[in-house]
C-alpha cells in the first residue's frame, strides 16, 4: 500500500496578501495588523523580489529617526526568498525551513505568487495529525 505524498499546495495559505516594494513600511504594518499575518511577499513589476516579515519591521523600527511612513518595504525586506512550486513535497519544505530557520516559504506558479506556507501553517498541520 502506498501513501500519497502531501504537497505544499495542500497546506499553504492560498491567495496571500502581497505588497509592492515601493510601498511604505507603515502600509505593510497596517496590512499585517489588519489581516493578522506576519509575512508579506514583496513584488516589483509583478515579480517576487523579497519577503517582509513582522520581525523585519520591528528591527527597522529600532533605528534612530525611524519614520515608517517614509521608509519603503524594499529597504527592510529579506531578498533571500525561499520559493517553491505547488507540487513541492510538504516534507521537503518543512525540512528546509527548519534547516534554514525560515518563517515562511512563498509558493509560486510560473511568476505568480499563489500561496504562503508559514510556521503557523506547519503547526496547524502538526496539530491535525496528533491524537486529540
Amino acid at each position: 500500500m502506498t501513501t500519497k505524498e502531501v504537497t505544499i499546495a495542500e497546506r499553504m495559505t492560498k491567495t496571500p496578501h502581497l505588497i509592492g516594494a515601493e510601498q511604505s513600511l507603515k502600509t505593510a504594518h497596517d496590512l499585517m495588523r489588519k489581516h493578522h499575518i506576519r509575512h508579506l511577499p514583496v513584488l516589483h513589476g509583478g515579480k517576487l523580489i523579497g519577503v517582509v516579515s513582522e520581525r523585519d519591521l520591528h528591527l527597522v523600527a529600532t533605528l534612530h529617526d525611524f519614520d515608517p511612513a517614509h521608509v519603503r518595504v524594499e529597504e527592510a525586506m529579506s531578498q533571500d526568498v525561499y520559493a517553491v512550486t505547488p507540487k513541492t513535497a510538504l516534507k521537503e519544505v518543512v525540512r528546509e525551513m527548519a534547516a534554514r530557520k525560515l518563517g515562511s516559504a512563498v509558493v509560486v506558479e510560473g511568476t505568480h505568487v499563489i500561496g504562503v506556507f508559514t510556521t503557523v501553517d506547519a503547526l496547524e498541520t502538526l496539530a491535525s495529525v496528533l491524537p486529540a
